[in-house]
This record gives C-alpha cells, structure tokens and sequence, in this order.
C-alpha cells in the first residue's frame, strides 16, 4: 500500500480540485443563468486537472525516486493515479450532481431543447445522472492516460551526455 500510496493521495487532491471546480462553475451561473457559455468554460478545468498531475508527477520523483524519474516510472505513476481518479469519479459526479449543483442536469437539458440542440427525449437521455457518471468513467480514463504520457515526458529525469 505504501507504494500506492503517493497516487491515492493526489487522485483525492484530484478529486477535490474536480469539486471545487464544480462550485466554481455554479457560483459563476454556468449551470443556470450562464448555462449557454457552460460549454466552453468547463473545458478550462484542463489546466487545473493537468497541473495536479504535474506536481503529483513531481513530487513522485522528488520523494519516491530521490529526484531521478523515468519516463516509464512517471508514466506507471500516472497511470495509477489515473486508475484511483477513475475510481473515484462516480462519487464526484454524485457529490456535484446532488449536492452541488442539484438542478444542473435538469437546466442543461432544458438549453439543449430550447436552443434546437436536441429533442426533449434526446435530451432527457444524455442529461441523465447515469450518463454522466458513464461519461466521467470513460472520461477520466482516456484524459488521465493522455496526460499521464504527456507529462511524465515532461517531468522524466534526462540524462545529461558526459563530453
């Protein structure tokens, strides 16, 4: 467990960045009186969400790995971290869709009918608890091994060639 344990932390440093993102986004009227710019401002959490793997990442070679990470160390670790996020996102979109932002589904598929997006069944469908929670499944899968390649490239100890 303790060689986990590093990555459990930051998926629930991740987790938390994710729900305060949440009532960021409400506070500001994205999921009512702004809901229209929703679709744009959410892609944002992008840097928050890549910043956590960054210093996640860092902190791994600093601490677990004396300060001399591979690519493939950091790749493993964030993939790690991705599988505890991933594990962890039900319970995120519970928390934002019940307790949070409680009517965010119902305003959202009420702008995709009147704005001509999508018919009411439609609607109805995509903007259900059980899709979104699908939908942070998958989601949170395929962005975290992405970021966890991008970044562990980023964040590998390179080797500096003797002259």
């Amino acid at each position: 467990m303790k060689k986990i344990s590093v990555e459990l932390s930051w998926a629930l440093i991740f987790a938390a960045v994710s729900l305060l993102w949440m009532v960021f986004e409400r506070l500001a009227g994205l999921h009512d009186t702004s809901i229209h710019k929703h679709a744009v401002f959410t892609n944002l959490f992008a840097i928050p969400a890549v910043a956590v793997y960054v210093f996640a990442l860092l902190y791994k070679r600093k601490y677990s790995y004396n300060g001399t990470m591979s690519f493939r160390q950091g790749l493993v670790s964030g993939i790690v971290i991705t599988v505890f996020v991933v594990l962890l996102s039900p319970l995120v979109q519970l928390i934002s869709l019940q307790l949070i932002s409680p009517s965010y589904l119902q305003n959202m598929a009420e702008y995709a009918v009147s704005s001509g997006i999508m018919g009411v069944e439609e609607s109805a469908a995509y903007f259900s608890v059980r899709n979104y929670v699908l939908q942070s499944l998958a989601g949170a899968a395929m962005m975290g091994v992405i970021t966890s390649l991008i970044v562990a490239l980023f964040t590998r100890s390179r080797t500096r060639k003797q002259v």
